[in-house]
């Protein structure tokens, strides 16, 4: 019978550590599986950075990437702001980030 207790020296992943709490907080299946495709997606723009050592300019950074570079929709900008929030007051109980990160926009194109 296989182990389930957590081990002390082996912490889960932070991803393994997003989907608990999303559903510690009953959120949709699918509301999971796109806030965990976002952070992944954030994770690898800032070349496998831990996000606790990252703070609200590399997520003006990303959002602003989605706009200028990836020309995403303001609805996708706000999924994926949204799911860094959830990761950062959440998972990692920074309350630093807040809603006045915002992508910033070069409109001299």
């Amino acid at each position: 019978m296989k182990n389930t207790r957590p081990d002390p020296s082996n912490p889960p992943k932070l991803l393994d550590q997003l989907r608990a709490r999303i559903r510690t907080m009953h959120y949709s299946i699918r509301t999971e599986e796109v806030y965990t495709d976002w952070v992944r997606r954030f994770i690898l723009f800032h070349r496998k950075r831990h996000p606790q050592n990252m703070g609200a300019a590399e997520v003006e950074a990303f959002l602003s990437y989605l706009a200028n570079e990836r020309h995403v929709s303001s609805s996708t900008q706000n999924q994926a702001k949204a799911a860094l929030l959830f990761l950062y007051k959440q998972v990692l109980d920074r309350a630093m980030l807040e809603s006045g990160v915002r992508a910033r926009y070069n409109w001299l194109e």
